[in-house]
């Protein structure tokens, strides 16, 4: 299993951007996006099940929208009016039948300065 991240940068602040995540070596079941700012835990971003069914954190509720291509084993993190505090490594997750962890992206540095 591989999952490839990119869409990353560097935006201003009330920017967008779109993040998108290539997986390959499976089916999978519910896929999503966590990130990660510095010195702080990994945190749920989205995460959207194989029907399509979706879930937010309440910080990007309403800028945030995950979606997902299952023909193209990719799903797609669109981040609309960005702030300072969506800066973090963002990573890429995949659920997989019938195994108990989960697999990770590499991550992708997103950037929002203040």
């Amino acid at each position: 299993v591989q999952l490839v991240e990119s869409g990353g940068g560097l935006v201003q602040p009330g920017g967008s951007l779109r993040l998108s995540c290539a997986a390959s070596g499976s089916i999978f079941n519910a896929m999503g996006w966590y990130r990660q700012s510095l010195g702080k835990q990994r945190e749920l971003v989205a995460s959207i099940s194989s029907s399509g069914t979706t879930n937010y954190a309440g910080s990007v509720k309403g800028r945030f929208t995950i979606s997902r291509d299952n023909a193209k084993n990719t799903v797609y993190l669109q981040m609309n009016t960005l702030k300072p505090q969506d800066t973090a490594v963002y990573y890429c997750n995949a659920v997989v039948p019938g195994i108990s962890y989960d697999f990770w992206g590499p991550g992708t540095q997103v950037t929002v300065p203040s």
